[in-house]
């Protein structure tokens, strides 16, 4: 409540010392110009939104261009401060996950006790404040930056969501792996998204580059902070990793960047320790991966994506934390392998007016660590794969508000055949600034 009254006091004074412009009224403002704050339109088509977005992390649903943004003297910078207040209000049945906000079908329950078939529940916890700079747009210097947090601490602590820099093509910070097609994910009130989405969020460095007559390819690699979550053996134990992981993509563009194919890889190598031989081991991991959009016809639209490797679970937005980037060689206590898995989402987005559009999703995720155990693990248990479905409805009801309806439905198998499902519905109403 503080922020907000902070925020909304910052506002206050900015329009009584610098005079608020439309964008149409900045069109022909002089290059000497002071200081001004302006109104930015939803979606408009001025240098400020365009170069703001462009800006910004690539995730649907969620505004990233403030209405207000300040321009400096000249143009020399824009400068925007926003929030998504974001209330979800949900009800679970089946057996409920404890996470309002995230539906990760690993975590289903597989045993939940009676008379607890059902859950209503209440979040803002989504809702988030960033920061979206741009100094000396347009130049060969431009230099971006971005910063967001939202609310996904205990207890409604802050959290930091993103924070990164962008220079001459190259992006350094807190942000997106660069084997993460962001774009390649329909919007969703579930703050997840498709079990399948290869999505890491850690510290990197990366280089981009657009090529081709009308720039409709574009390459590129980094280097992550190593992103690890391993099953140790009887006698085996985790190490601090030394490597960095080595994303790289090449994509093809098509429709004025509407449509477009991704092709990545990446490659890691993760270290372990081997308590009998009383040395580190590195097994290398390594995961390819298919992502894009493509306009079919009309207001329909398909997102995609298909990933695969070893050691690579941690990259698997339903497998993270679950141990299985490296699991027990079944016939030496005191090696681990890299586990196998894959996974795949297909979506359909049908846009039945500027303002209101659906979203159907069908997410599926399979491991193999049954092949990977000894004697400290019970044969043939844990998770084997999981499914997810989803189907939502939005409305943009004006400039600031939104208002969505989704279900969902998830269902986890173990290797004993043991299973469970949710069902999730939930509404959300956001206001963006």
């Amino acid at each position: 409540m503080k922020n907000t009254y902070i925020l909304g006091a910052s506002l206050l004074i900015s329009g009584t010392i610098f005079p608020l412009q439309t964008s149409a009224q900045s069109a022909g403002s002089a290059n000497d110009e002071d200081i001004s704050v302006r109104i930015v339109e939803y979606k408009d088509s001025t240098d400020t939104y365009i170069t703001l977005h462009e800006n910004a992390p690539k995730i649907k649903g969620t505004p990233d261009v403030p209405r207000f943004a300040v321009h400096g003297k000249e143009g020399k910078y824009y400068m925007g401060i926003g929030a998504n207040i974001k209330a979800v209000a949900l009800y679970d049945f089946g057996s409920p996950l404890t996470n309002d906000n995230l539906f990760v079908t690993s975590a289903i329950p597989m045993n939940t006790p009676p008379g607890n078939g059902g859950q209503f529940r209440f979040s803002a916890q989504q809702s988030n404040i960033y920061l979206n700079v741009v100094a000396l747009p347009g130049t060969k210097n431009q230099l971006g930056a971005y910063v967001s947090i939202n609310f996904l601490g205990s207890g409604y602590a802050p959290s930091l969501q993103l924070a990164y820099l962008k220079y001459r093509g190259f992006t350094a910070g807190y942000n997106y792996s660069l084997f993460t097609d962001a774009s390649a994910s329909p919007a969703t009130i579930d703050y997840e998204g498709p079990n399948a989405f290869s999505c890491q969020i850690h510290g990197n460095i990366y280089y981009e580059h657009p090529f081709g007559t009308k720039k409709e390819w574009k390459a590129g690699i980094g280097i992550d902070m190593p992103a690890n979550s391993f099953t140790n053996a009887t006698h085996t134990s985790t190490v601090t990793q030394r490597v960095p992981d080595i994303p790289f993509y090449i994509q093809r563009s098509w429709a004025d960047g509407k449509g477009w194919l991704r092709l990545s890889g990446i490659v890691r190598n993760l270290y372990y320790r081997n308590e009998t031989a009383q040395k580190n081991i590195d097994r290398v991991g390594w995961g390819i991966k298919a992502s894009g959009m493509t306009p079919v016809a009309g207001g329909l639209t398909a997102y995609y994506q298909a990933v695969y490797g070893k050691g690579i679970a941690s990259y698997i937005q339903d497998l993270g934390g679950t141990g299985m980037d490296l699991m027990p060689d079944p016939d030496n206590a005191s090696r681990l392998n890299a586990v196998k898995a894959w996974g795949a989402f297909g979506a359909l987005q049908y846009n039945f007016s500027p303002t209101v559009f659906c979203t159907a999703i069908y997410s599926h995720v399979r491991t193999y660590a049954d092949s990977y155990t000894d004697s400290s693990v019970p044969w043939k248990t844990g998770y084997k794969y999981a499914q997810y479905v989803l189907g939502n409805v939005f409305w943009q009801v004006n400039p600031i508000v939104q208002v969505g309806l989704e279900y969902i439905y998830g269902r986890r198998v173990d290797f004993d055949r043991s299973q469970a499902h949710d069902n999730r519905l939930q509404a959300m109403l956001q206001v963006s600034f």
